[in-house]
């Protein structure tokens, strides 16, 4: 938690934790105002839980949640009938602080001098000044104003290329595109201020990788030339070439790129979000609990462990089973495997989606001895009980619910695109950033892209196929800002590093169809077979590929397939060159 101060009773925040109200307590603040919905992003604090923290330190709560880049002149006057009875100082929080020290600036603006205001944000840093003209609107000595205040988004910047998300897609795009024309006008759009090496934990979660290792600021890692916008999007619109930031300012571009990533939706599986770290309940798709993996796998002895995996698409649709097998491999190398009941349940109807690499991993199932049942869905988990419950649906299409006790549960939870996507324009049906498959431009706005695991390309979400992904954007977006047609195509390669023992994997390599696209010849890695020298890639060269090469435009084991006749162009020329 990082509080800035608004005014002598005033903090703002990001998001906090049931922790960070602790110590928010022992700084003197005594009211705290969640400005923040629930089940806006994967692991987000519930309101209740922050609440009964606060309750039990005899702090008031107050819940006014505000929808990104929509503060309404309801919430105005909400928050204006509890201001001066609030009981100081407080403590503002959302996603980023950047909707509450909206709502504090909205409010003082009726009283105080607008550039005093401004001034204020600023130096706690939020630059609100794309809210001038509301906050003059709202000023007791301005004019009556005409404008209407639910037209919250006033013009900012314009860029040739505005990339949605500091991810691994974003950034190698980014360095893709400023590889191929270095003097491009580059807007990165991420709220985080950490990026995650998402693969490695995997490792972390077997005890071989240091969570640590995993993680590294956000500007350190930014490539050099791109200008970096620390906000976080709300909206879209397309028709105007503009993207809506969650504090109503509209950045418009030229070529926008859609690279916002996926969200883990932990609230699906009722009662997981409240058990999720304690009680034997993980997941290796946190950073912060890929650790308590590894704790439970050390200290399990006997009992039962089940691994779960949700219907697709999910990111990287290995890794419940890497969890497994490894988790195996350290409990057969311990003694322990054989009073141990292993369930992987898995909500599809195969072990794994490309037939030729079932035969390997089927091996390990019966070496581990494994128990596979498919068409499995977990609905839902009492931790305390140690319960949790599955649908299972039969060959006949029936559905039945049943209860299966655990003494460890590893979940995959399910994956959909962020809320701000699904209820864009830029989705389909499905809520994917409605993309061609080969080109990766979108359907129907030609200066549109989106790539890695937010996008519809019915490929592996991996950080392997943003890989190819990149490229072909950095190659086609460059195209469309030239007036002409995208011309690279993407096969739909992907990878999973099949960790099936500690020191051997199988490298599945594929592309749209399940066709093998291997990097390297059979003779060097039998992509078919488990590997010492795939292990080696996995645990010694990728993390300094990733790092090095990957995020800095470097195109390793990249030959991007250009089109011999190019395709009907979509985009539209005023929208690039006006």
């Amino acid at each position: 938690m990082n509080m800035k101060k608004l005014s002598p009773r005033v903090f703002v925040s990001e998001q906090i934790t049931t922790t960070d109200i602790g110590i928010a307590s022992a700084q003197g603040i005594k009211t705290i105002i969640n400005n923040r919905p629930d089940n806006e992003a994967q692991g987000q604090p519930k309101t209740a839980d922050l609440a009964a923290a606060a309750a039990k330190l005899g702090m008031a709560f107050i819940d006014l949640p505000v929808v990104a880049g929509k503060v309404t002149d309801e919430h105005i006057e909400q928050f204006e009938n509890m201001y001066g009875e609030l009981q100081a100082p407080v403590l503002m929080f959302c996603r980023t602080g950047t909707r509450s020290a909206s709502l504090w600036a909205l409010e003082e603006a009726r009283t105080l001098d607008v550039d005093a205001v401004l001034a204020a944000a600023a130096e706690a840093g939020y630059n609100l000044s794309a809210m001038r003209s509301r906050l003059v609107s709202r000023s007791a000595t301005a004019a009556p104003s005409a404008r209407d205040p639910a037209q919250q988004d006033v013009s900012g910047d314009r860029h040739d290329v505005v990339i949605v998300g500091g991810g691994t897609a974003g950034l190698a795009t980014a360095s893709s595109m400023l590889k191929r024309k270095p003097d491009l006008d580059i807007l990165v759009i991420e709220p985080r201020e950490t990026h995650y090496y998402q693969p490695g934990w995997t490792l972390v979660g077997a005890g071989i990788f240091d969570r640590k290792q995993t993680s590294r600021t956000m500007a350190s890692v930014m490539p050099k030339g791109v200008k970096w916008k620390h906000a976080a999007v709300a909206g879209f619109k397309p028709e105007n070439n503009s993207v809506i930031l969650e504090d109503g300012e509209r950045i418009e571009y030229r070529v926008l790129v859609a690279a916002p990533g996926l969200k883990l939706d932990w609230d699906a599986v009722e009662g997981l979000g409240d058990t999720l770290g304690k009680s034997g309940v993980t997941s290796n798709y946190l950073f912060d609990m890929a650790p308590y993996t590894w704790d439970l796998v050390q200290e399990l002895n006997e009992g039962r462990a089940v691994f779960t995996q949700p219907p697709m698409p999910i990111k990287c649709a290995g890794a419940p089973q890497k969890a497994m097998y490894l988790s195996c491999d350290h409990w057969l190398t311990k003694g322990k495997l054989k009073d141990i009941t292993i369930d992987f349940r898995n909500a599809g109807g195969v072990l794994f989606g490309v037939a030729d690499y079932v035969p390997a991993l089927s091996k390990y199932v019966d070496k581990y001895g494994i128990n596979l049942c498919l068409n499995e869905n977990l609905v839902a988990v009492d931790g305390p009980a140690r319960k949790a419950w599955f649908d299972r649906t039969d060959g006949e299409g029936n559905t039945s619910r049943i209860e299966v006790e655990f003494d460890m549960l590893h979940v995959c939870p399910l994956q959909t695109a962020p809320d701000f996507i699904r209820q864009s324009p830029l989705a389909n049906d499905a809520g994917w950033v409605d993309v061609s498959a080969e080109t990766l431009q979108h359907s129907k706005f030609g200066n549109i892209f989106g790539v890695g695991d937010v996008c519809s390309a019915p490929n592996a979400k991996t950080a392997a196929a943003v890989r190819k992904q990149a490229p072909v954007v950095a190659e086609n977006a460059i195209k469309v800002l030239s007036g002409n047609a995208p011309h690279a195509v993407y096969d739909g390669y992907g990878s999973c590093p099949l960790t099936v023992e500690r020191g051997k994997i199988v490298l599945a390599e594929f592309g749209y169809g399940g066709k093998h696209l291997p990097s390297f010849p059979q003779w060097l890695i039998n992509s078919y077979e488990p590997s010492r020298l795939a292990w080696l890639l996995k645990e010694k060269m990728l993390p300094g590929i990733y790092w090095n090469l990957l995020l800095k435009g470097k195109e390793w084991l990249v030959d991007t397939e250009l089109l011999p006749q190019v395709p009907v162009s979509r985009e539209h020329k005023e929208a690039v060159d006006s």
